[in-house]
């Protein structure tokens, strides 16, 4: 169970700890950890390691910005993020992980030149408190989207990142609404990698060895977030959304 090389292990380590970095301070820094789980380990045996240790972070950032969610916007993305998943679970079930990958690195350039375009036009796609046709229709496709790339690669940080720049959240109302986002998905997806086979006795044993990595990155996260002003994180978010595409188009 746990016979992968010191090198792997190392590899490993330091990803968890970026994972725990990520659900703290910087979400998009999540993207080199699905990387290095992707580059160690076959795509599917990654994907059901990595779900856990998500799962742990997002208790521990839930219990840090739990009264910073904005409860509106979490609400009307749940539903078409339950859809995604569902979608998601079929995609995995029929398709190789080539595949995988290169669908969810198209999808996620295209999005980023959407929010960058219309950003410069001052109307971005998810305006908070919008209304409208136009708003809802941005609504489902963006929690629709994060719930399929969450559920195929762990990956829907990016799309939730690209909806929530968009809504006009506080750092502060960004990382909470992330949080319960994160956490309730990723708990609704746990049966489903289960009955995949994603999840296993094995990996089980080897998230135990890496869940204090994630613990210590949880807390650097913590210590970093507070000297982050509004622009550089937005910035941050988006340049580290837009490198998640890289390894995925390979």
């Amino acid at each position: 169970m746990l016979d992968l090389g010191p090198t792997s292990w190392v590899l490993l380590a330091v990803a968890a700890v970026l994972v725990g970095f990520a659900k703290t301070a910087v979400g998009g820094v999540a993207a080199i950890s699905v990387a290095v789980f992707a580059a160690v380990l076959p795509a599917r045996e990654s994907t059901g390691l990595l779900l856990p240790l998500l799962l742990v972070g997002d208790v521990v950032a839930v219990r840090a910005y739990r009264a910073h969610a904005h409860w509106g916007t979490l609400l009307r993305l749940l539903p078409a993020v339950v859809v995604g998943v569902l979608i998601g679970v079929v995609f995995v079930d029929r398709v190789d992980d080539t595949v995988m990958g290169r669908t969810i690195g198209v999808i996620l350039l295209g999005l980023v030149l959407v929010h960058v375009v219309l950003r410069r036009r001052g109307n971005g796609p998810a305006a908070r408190g919008g209304s409208g046709v136009r708003h809802h229709v941005a609504t489902g496709s963006y929690g629709s989207l994060a719930g399929f790339t969450t559920m195929v690669a762990n990956s829907g940080g990016a799309v939730m990142s690209l909806y929530l720049l968009s809504s006009g959240l506080s750092m502060l109302g960004f990382l909470g609404t992330t949080a319960w986002f994160f956490f309730l998905v990723n708990l609704f997806k746990v049966p489903f990698s289960i009955g995949l086979g994603l999840i296993s006795t094995t990996s089980l044993v080897r998230d135990a060895v890496l869940v204090p990595c994630v613990l210590v990155g949880t807390y650097v996260g913590r210590r970093v977030i507070g000297r982050l002003d509004q622009r550089r994180f937005e910035s941050l978010v988006l340049v580290f959304t837009v490198l998640s595409t890289v390894p995925l188009l390979r």
